[in-house]
């Protein structure tokens, strides 16, 4: 039951990404007229990859040139004016990025700016800019829309649920699990074994793994469904990581023993003088720790996704050189070549994560003898 709840999960999201589409306007979008939106020199590939790798208000597939035709899957707009809430959906925007459209809904105008909602002012009916580009009469708005990010992370605690309610039913009936319930197994026996009790102890362990199972899955499940097409990078989304890091961080802080927090303000076996410079010294290291796991999760995985859309796009920076067609087959050669990179990173990071996450819990519950 529970595969056949999965395979018809999967189904329905590709089928939902592939065939629901809605095109834009031609007269709406500024950034792709003319010419479409080719790409063809350094600065357009460097500014498409860095769009690439921001969250996003929609599902952008593909656009055809000819016709100017955007083939994409909006997502909710849900904002807090100064007006009050206003929702929406993202398709009224054309796909305009460069607050040239404005959305009025219910007296409130708003634009979109570098994946930014915009209020415009009373009174206003366009988007003054300054010399950098930024917006003059109008301000941000608090964002709650269900983006990329979210889409991203509401898929993969719906394919965690129906996974372990599988593992779990498969327990009830048996010792030995069945069907998918056979993968899971050794994943969740080698966090426990290998990442749990040698780091936290064989007596306290238990009570950690819920979040030590949440987070490796969590994340190694993100970093799987971003090296699909549909354009997730929920981990090299730094509001993401830094969520995970302080999750890490609160349970590290109230699961802190006594001894935990002599080391850090009083440290034993040391003169005093040692015992106060130590003191902010340690503080210091505390409020590291959890920097440290957002910025290496956040770091690679951006990386990971702009090296490979890097050499995806040197099919376009070779052809003078080689020909499309050479230029075209290295391309994709080492593409593919690091995207099989990618999946032993997307699995090394979500277990660097969780090591770290057990390696600092186990610090602070740790027992201590001093002699």
């Amino acid at each position: 039951m529970a595969q056949k709840s999965i395979k018809f999960l999967l189904t329905l999201v590709v089928a939902l990404f592939s065939v629901v589409t809605f095109a834009s306007d031609e007269g709406h979008d500024d950034a792709h007229s003319a010419g479409g939106n080719q790409i063809d020199t350094q600065e357009e590939i460097k500014a498409y990859i860095e769009h690439h790798l921001k969250d996003s208000h929609d599902f952008h597939f593909y656009t055809d040139n000819k016709t100017n035709t955007h083939y994409s899957f909006p997502l909710p707009v849900i904002v807090w004016t100064k007006d009050g809430l206003r929702t929406f959906m993202s398709s009224e925007f054309h796909h305009d990025d460069a607050g040239h459209v404005i959305v009025e809904k219910d007296g409130v105008k708003l634009t979109k700016i570098h994946s930014k909602i915009y209020e415009l002012n009373a009174g206003e009916t366009a988007v003054a800019f300054d010399d950098h580009h930024h917006a003059t009469n109008a301000a941000k708005v608090l964002d709650f829309s269900i983006t990329k990010s979210v889409v991203g992370m509401l898929l993969a605690g719906l394919l965690m649920i129906l996974a372990f309610s599988s593992l779990a039913r498969g327990y009830k009936k048996g010792a030995i699990p069945t069907g998918f319930a056979r993968v899971l197994e050794p994943l969740v026996i080698y966090v426990r074994d290998e990442i749990a009790r040698p780091n936290i102890g064989e007596t306290k362990y238990r009570k950690y793994m819920g979040f030590l199972l949440t987070v490796f899955f969590f994340i190694w499940i993100l970093n799987l469904l971003g090296l699909t097409p549909l354009g997730f990078n929920v981990t090299g989304n730094i509001a993401v990581t830094v969520c995970l890091a302080l999750f890490t961080f609160v349970i590290v802080q109230f699961s802190g023993n006594k001894e935990y927090w002599k080391h850090i303000f009083w440290m034993p076996g040391v003169p005093v003088p040692m015992k106060i410079i130590l003191a902010p010294i340690e503080v210091l290291g505390m409020l590291t720790k959890p920097f440290s796991l957002l910025i290496r999760l956040f770091a690679n995985m951006t990386a990971g996704h702009f090296v490979v859309m890097s050499l995806i796009a040197l099919m376009i920076t070779m052809k003078a050189a080689f020909g499309p067609v050479a230029s075209t087959g290295m391309s994709l050669a080492l593409a593919l070549f690091i995207m099989l990179i990618e999946l032993l990173v997307a699995f090394l990071q979500a277990f660097i994560f969780t090591m770290l996450s057990s390696l600092f819990i186990g610090m602070a519950v740790a027992d201590h003898d001093h002699h």
